[in-house]
């Protein structure tokens, strides 16, 4: 089924050793007729590769391992044509089939950032990690003391207007990637909506963030690392936040 705007709609997806899963998130987002599907590969030791490129992917290559690096790739090797960029995980564990909700609010004109929580809706068993759902909740509880905005998650998948992601200077090469624009959105008071989604189990390979318990300590002091820095630099307007909208 594809999309009604889909012709100005990038995806971008950071991918490392996805062999098992890229091919057919590939695929699934290709029947949506988007105008580009970017995977960008961190140096996969699989066939991360040569997957995403037959199942109809444009491949970049980031300069070296980092979740935000990869993303930065990607939007620098995107078309300067695309008004909306979709960003999702390679790993199978996003349900494609909210990609339309999420975008309609942007296309429709009602919204500049829509995140889809894996917290709100249904939650396959073990698709997430206590630790997971504890970040996602921290994050939303300290963003709303922050900013007066309201999330209940870091979740990967999500879109935003191509205009406004470039105005909002992200800089963060690591996981703190999605915590930074939840954060640069609240403070500069942006319209937001965040979707009730749920989450499905990994298709294959190995969590890079909650696979293990260093995997994840490293992650949590990058969270919180990029939360100070930004909290001391990220300062919101004295007016008030435009209403904001669940569903």
């Amino acid at each position: 089924m594809a999309i009604a705007a889909a012709s100005s709609v990038t995806a971008i997806i950071p991918c490392l050793d996805e062999e098992e899963a890229i091919g057919a998130v590939v695929a699934r987002l290709a029947g949506y007729g988007l105008a580009e599907i970017i995977v960008v590969d961190g140096g996969s030791q699989d066939r991360t590769v040569e997957v995403a490129r037959t199942a109809g992917a444009r491949v970049v290559h980031a300069p070296r391992r980092g979740y935000g690096l990869a993303l930065r790739a990607g939007l620098a090797a995107s078309s300067p044509m695309s008004r909306i960029v979709l960003f999702l995980d390679g790993d199978g564990s996003d349900p494609l089939e909210a990609i339309p909700a999420l975008l309609r609010p942007i296309e429709q004109g009602v919204a500049d950032f829509v995140m889809g929580s894996r917290l709100r809706g249904e939650r396959e068993p073990g698709s997430l990690a206590p630790a997971q759902i504890v970040a996602g909740r921290l994050a939303g509880l300290l963003i709303w003391l922050r900013y007066g905005v309201r999330f209940t998650d870091m979740s990967p998948l999500r879109a935003i207007r191509r205009d406004v992601l470039d105005g909002l200077g992200m800089r963060e090469d690591t996981y703190g990637w999605n915590l930074e624009m939840q954060m640069r959105v609240a403070a500069r008071r942006l319209r937001v909506l965040e979707l009730a989604v749920g989450q499905k189990r990994r298709l294959g390979g190995k969590s890079k963030v909650s696979g293990s318990w260093p995997a994840t300590l490293r992650a949590s002091w990058v969270l919180a690392a990029t939360f100070l820095r930004l909290a001391l630099t990220a300062s919101a307007p004295r007016e008030a936040a435009p209403p904001q909208r669940r569903a």
